[in-house]
């Protein structure tokens, strides 16, 4: 089975990997930072805003079952790319909205999407995210990992700000659901 690699930024890792780990085609989800100076940060460093890191996810999938395009359009729909370093309360650079592209392929498959996104004037601004190669990926801390499928509603961050997501999410793209 042929795998790929996609690293996306959309604010808060848990976010994305709570979504993203529901995706046919999927095989695994890492929450990490990329994009920053410093090596090897931490959580704490990356929330303070100074490492220049980005949280984001490491989605492993299978394009045979889910192409890069599919991938980013679920990307695109849950969280809002028309505001800088920001989703929702989570306000600074580590929470920016960001395409790490691993190829050409998908340097090109991103920013023709985000223009065809653009031209359909789906949000009333202009789509910020940031296309940039991949860099070095630092896997977050271990308490990081499956945090929603761990923690889940008993963390109100998870319901008001998760849970929305993901039954966003699951309405849109009910058929793409693993079974």
């Amino acid at each position: 089975m042929t795998q790929e690699i996609a690293t996306l930024a959309g604010g808060c890792f848990w976010c994305l990997e709570a979504v993203f780990d529901q995706l046919k085609g999927v095989t695994s989800v890492e929450s990490g930072y990329m994009g920053g100076r410093n090596p090897n940060p931490t959580y704490e460093q990356v929330c303070g805003g100074s490492t220049g890191h980005a949280e984001v996810v490491q989605v492993t999938f299978d394009p045979q079952v889910l192409s890069y395009r599919d991938l980013l359009a679920v990307f695109f729909t849950i969280h809002d790319p028309t505001t800088l370093n920001r989703q929702g309360n989570d306000v600074g650079t580590q929470y920016r909205s960001a395409i790490f592209f691993h190829s050409a392929e998908q340097e090109r498959a991103a920013r023709e999407v985000i223009a065809n996104l653009d031209k359909e004037k789906l949000w009333r601004d202009p789509i910020v995210t940031e296309v940039a190669p991949a860099s070095t990926f630092y896997v977050a801390e271990t308490y990081h990992q499956e945090y929603y499928e761990r923690v889940g509603g008993s963390n109100p961050y998870c319901s008001f700000v998760i849970e929305p997501k993901v039954a966003k999410f699951r309405k849109k793209f009910f058929d793409r659901l693993k079974k």
